[in-house]
């Protein structure tokens, strides 16, 4: 694979952000399909190559990977301060077709990330399922922006204070609550979906959670648990079956 750093504009932003890029070498030809791999809150867009073998992993597929650096804007337009969902949705989407040779269609995009990128992924998915055909998390934060996140309202600490910049005081049922995306879409044009999570990661009742919910409402996805905690080791270990999930949900073989 080639890897390049883009540092671009977004007008969501208003100001310079960057993304790592892997590409396809060789005589494979494009337009090439299109993964988004989001970071954690605590991260940036250079974390997945730095701290996995995504690049190993990916090596030989026509397939271009797209990190995003992100801040710890949960992937969403807060109610005071960035607008990082449209900075990716809008700015980075329409930029990455614009200068690649991309798949520039529904069926040509999907998502990954970890923890507030698990979270990530599949809001994105889930409220623009024009723009991405599936969503995969891996130990995500899913229960943010729902009901569960209500026990924290009356906490002081400075983690609370930032969560409720970005989401107000109003987000359960909101367009950031998963609960509320997943359950509004018709069953035509739901994503595909993967979810896993390890039994010793302090997320996985909030992702046993969400699978229960998904099941009830008659939404399938792939849901799978693995011995593991909240680590890079987790992660890079299983970046390799969303892997799998991904290049089936894109229609391509490794």
């Amino acid at each position: 694979m080639a890897f390049c750093e883009l540092k671009y504009y977004s007008s969501a932003l208003q100001k310079h952000t960057a993304a790592s890029i892997l590409l396809p070498e060789g005589d494979v030809k494009g337009p090439f399909p299109v993964l988004y791999l989001l970071h954690g809150q605590s991260d940036d867009h250079t974390i997945w190559c730095r701290r996995t073998s995504i690049e190993r992993y990916v090596s030989g597929l026509p397939l271009i990977v797209v990190m995003p650096d992100t801040g710890r804007g949960w992937y969403t337009d807060a109610v005071h301060g960035p607008a990082w969902e449209t900075a990716i949705v809008r700015d980075l989407v329409n930029y990455i077709d614009m200068i690649f040779p991309t798949k520039a269609e529904r069926s040509g995009r999907c998502l990954t990330g970890l923890s507030m990128g698990g979270y990530g992924s599949l809001k994105l998915a889930l409220k623009f399922p024009d723009l991405f055909c599936a969503g995969v998390s891996h130990s995500g934060a899913l229960t943010y922006a729902h009901t569960q996140f209500e026990t924290l309202r009356d906490e002081v600490s400075d983690w609370v204070k930032e969560m409720r910049l970005i989401l107000g005081d109003n987000y359960v049922g909101g367009d950031n609550d998963l609960f509320a995306l997943a359950k509004g879409l018709k069953k035509k044009d739901r994503p595909s979906i993967r979810i896993d999570c390890g039994t010793e990661d302090f997320l996985i009742e909030a992702n046993r959670f969400f699978h229960a919910y998904l099941t009830e409402i008659k939404y399938t996805h792939e849901y799978q648990e693995h011995s593991g905690a909240h680590t890079w080791e987790y992660w890079d270990d299983h970046i390799q079956d969303s892997l799998k999930f991904v290049l089936k949900s894109l229609g391509l073989k490794k």
